[in-house]
C-alpha cells in the first residue's frame, strides 16, 4: 500500500478533491495506519475478494459504500463541516494479479459564503496522504502548498484565493519526523541492516567507522536521486538492499574483523539504501518552497532513527551481556543468523515472488 494522492482545488464556493486511493482496502475496512501490506491485515480475505472483482464491479461496490466512507472525511471551512459528494469513481487495472490497483475518485463539497479557509483530512484508518493544492495564477516565487499528512492529520488552512503557506521551521520539523518514522517503526529492512552493523563488534570504533561510511553513502545517493541526477528502478534496488542485509549478517558470523573491505562494502550498500530512501521521498514529495532544507531534514530524521536503533540495541543487549564470555556465541551469532535469513528471504521474495 502506498499513500493516497490528493489534489485539492479550493474555489470561491466549492472544494474539489481528485484522489488516488487504495479503494479495496478502504471498502474492506483495512486499517491502513497499521499495515503497509494487506496480507498482514485480519481483513485480508475481504480485501482479496474485492480485489478479484472487475474494475466495473468494484466501482459499483465503492459507490454503494460511499455513504459510510464519506463519514471518515474531515473537510472543514472554518468551523463549518462540509458534506462531501462522490462525483466520479474509476478503478484502473493492476500490472499484476498480486499487486494493488488504484482507484481514482473525485469528491466535491459546497463551501459556505463566509470566505473561510479550508482544511482537508480523513480518518486515521485510511492511512497517510500526499496533499497538493492546485492553484492558478500564483505570484512569481510562490509555490503551491503540498504536504505529507500522516494518518489522521489535517492540512494547513487553504485560502480560497492563493495557497496555504507553511513556515520553514515547521516544514523542517515535519521532514525530520518523516525521516525518523521511515526507520522507526516502518523501516524493518533498514532496522535489520543497522543491527547487522551493531552486532559486528561491541567496540565503538568499528561501529563508528561503519555507521559513518553508511551515512556518507546514503546521503550522497539520496541527494542525487532526489535531484533526478541518478535513477535506478526499485525492482533492482530493493532486492539488493535485502542482499546487503544478508551479507553483513553472514560476515558478522564468518569474519568479525574490521577491514577496508568491510568499510567499502558498507559504503556500497549505503549507496543502495540511499536510493531506497529516495524512492520514499519520491512518493511523499519534497516541499517545493524548502527543497534543500526538506532534503536535509529528512536525512537528519533518518540518522536519528538509525542512532535510536543502535541506542536501543546497546541498552537492551550490549550493556547487559556485552562483557559476558558467551556474548558472541549466544547473542551475536544467533541474532546475525536470524537477520541473515530474513535478508536472504527478502532477496528471494523481491526477485521471484
Amino acid at each position: 500500500m502506498s499513500p493516497a494522492i490528493v489534489d485539492a482545488e479550493v474555489g470561491p464556493d466549492r472544494l474539489r478533491l481528485t484522489m488516488i486511493v487504495q479503494g479495496e482496502a478502504m471498502v474492506a475496512g483495512v486499517d491502513l495506519a497499521a499495515i503497509t501490506d494487506t496480507n498482514n491485515s485480519p481483513l485480508a480475505d475481504a480485501y482479496d475478494r474485492l480485489r478479484a472483482l472487475s474494475p466495473t464491479e468494484f466501482e459499483e461496490r465503492f459507490r454503494n459504500a460511499w455513504p459510510k466512507l464519506s463519514q471518515g472525511l474531515d473537510l472543514q471551512a472554518g468551523e463549518t463541516a462540509l458534506d462531501p459528494a462522490l462525483t466520479s469513481v474509476s478503478t484502473a487495472g493492476a500490472m499484476a494479479d498480486d499487486l494493488p490497483r488504484q482507484t481514482q475518485i473525485v469528491v466535491s463539497a459546497a463551501l459556505p459564503d463566509d470566505g473561510t479557509d479550508v482544511t482537508v483530512g480523513w480518518a486515521s484508518r485510511f492511512g497517510p496522504m500526499i496533499l497538493r493544492q492546485s492553484v492558478d495564477g500564483l505570484a512569481e516565487g510562490q509555490d503551491p502548498y503540498s504536504a505529507f499528512l500522516g494518518p489522521g492529520q489535517v492540512s494547513e488552512p487553504m485560502p480560497r484565493d492563493g495557497t496555504a503557506v507553511v513556515g520553514g521551521l515547521r516544514s523542517f520539523g515535519n521532514y525530520i519526523w518523516l525521516g525518523f518514522t521511515h526507520i522507526l517503526p516502518k523501516g524493518l529492512d533498514h532496522i535489520l541492516f543497522v543491527l547487522g552493523l551493531f552486532f559486528f563488534s561491541r567496540h565503538l570504533k568499528p561501529l563508528f567507522f561503519q555507521v559513518t561510511s553508511f551515512t556518507v553513502a546514503h546521503t550522497l545517493t539520496l541527494a542525487l536521486a532526489t535531484l533526478g541526477i541518478v535513477s535506478v528502478p526499485s525492482a533492482v534496488v530493493e532486492p539488493l538492499i535485502a542482499a546487503s542485509i544478508a551479507f553483513v549478517a553472514i560476515e558478522n558470523i564468518l569474519r568479525p574483523q574490521l577491514s577496508r573491505l568491510r568499510i567499502a562494502v558498507v559504503f556500497a550498500f549505503g549507496l543502495l539504501h540511499g536510493l531506497g530512501f529516495a524512492s520514499v521521498l519520491g512518493e511523499i514529495g519534497l516541499s517545493p518552497a524548502h527543497f534543500i532544507a526538506s532534503l536535509i531534514a529528512f536525512n537528519i530524521g533518518v540518522e536519528l532513527g538509525q542512532l535510536t536503533v543502535i541506542l536501543l540495541g546497546f541498552l537492551t543487549v550490549s550493556i547487559w551481556f556485552g562483557n559476558k564470555p558467551w556474548y558472541r556465541t549466544r547473542v551475536v551469532i544467533p541474532a546475525s543468523a536470524m537477520i541473515g535469513l530474513m535478508g536472504a528471504w527478502w532477496a528471494v521474495e523481491r526477485v521471484i515472488l
